[in-house]
């Protein structure tokens, strides 16, 4: 179980060191939204990366339904306890990580070394805490996709409303400890600070 949880940030850190250059590493929904509300990030190139970002979990999970039917879930995030249990850690979780990639995505370029390392280690450490109880998504389409093709859909609004509330609490964060400005860049700055996140 710790290891299956730790993989979640490894397979992060990898991706981000891999595609980083070429897309950002934009692997979830929420961190999309999060710098659009920074104002780092177009309206236009949000919806897109939503759409390919669900696309692709919506592949993955179908490769799973091949791989494994007689797996009935998927890997569809489920609440262990309460709803609003976890619908309040989800935005918690959602919200560090969204900080922390802000973080990582302003100031001196050499964060940019060690920007995948930071926030692969926040999802793999905040998915050994809180996945036991609420499933440490912080992605909603890690959460939708399995939510459809497995036809587990009770608890899925809960997946999809609570990072993205999370992600604009981080950026409201980063604002307030961060130089003025750190969330109001212009969009022509857009893919290079981008880039500065989850490449290198």
């Amino acid at each position: 179980m710790l290891a299956s949880r730790l993989t979640f940030g490894l397979i992060v850190l990898a991706m981000i060191y891999t595609v980083g250059d070429i897309s950002g590493a934009h692997l979830n929904p929420a961190v999309s939204l999060g710098f659009f509300a920074a104002r780092r990030f177009p309206l236009a190139k949000l919806i897109l990366y939503v759409l390919s970002q669900c696309a692709g979990a919506l592949v993955a999970s179908g490769i799973l339904r091949l791989l494994f039917p007689q797996n009935p879930m998927l890997g569809a995030t489920l609440p262990a306890g309460s709803v609003a249990q976890s619908f309040v850690l989800e935005a918690i979780l959602t919200a560090i990580l969204m900080f922390v990639i802000l973080g990582v995505s302003t100031g001196a370029s050499e964060k940019g070394i060690t920007a995948g390392i930071a926030v692969g280690a926040v999802i793999g450490l905040e998915a050994m805490f809180a996945g036991p109880i609420c499933g440490a998504s912080m992605n909603p389409a890690r959460s939708l996709a399995p939510a459809l093709i497995s036809g587990h859909l009770q608890h899925v609004w809960i997946y999809l409303v609570a990072p993205a509330i999370g992600a604009c609490v981080g950026v409201l964060g980063c604002r307030c400890v961060r130089e003025s400005g750190c969330c109001s860049s212009r969009l022509g700055d857009t893919n290079l600070r981008v880039k500065r996140v989850s490449s290198s």
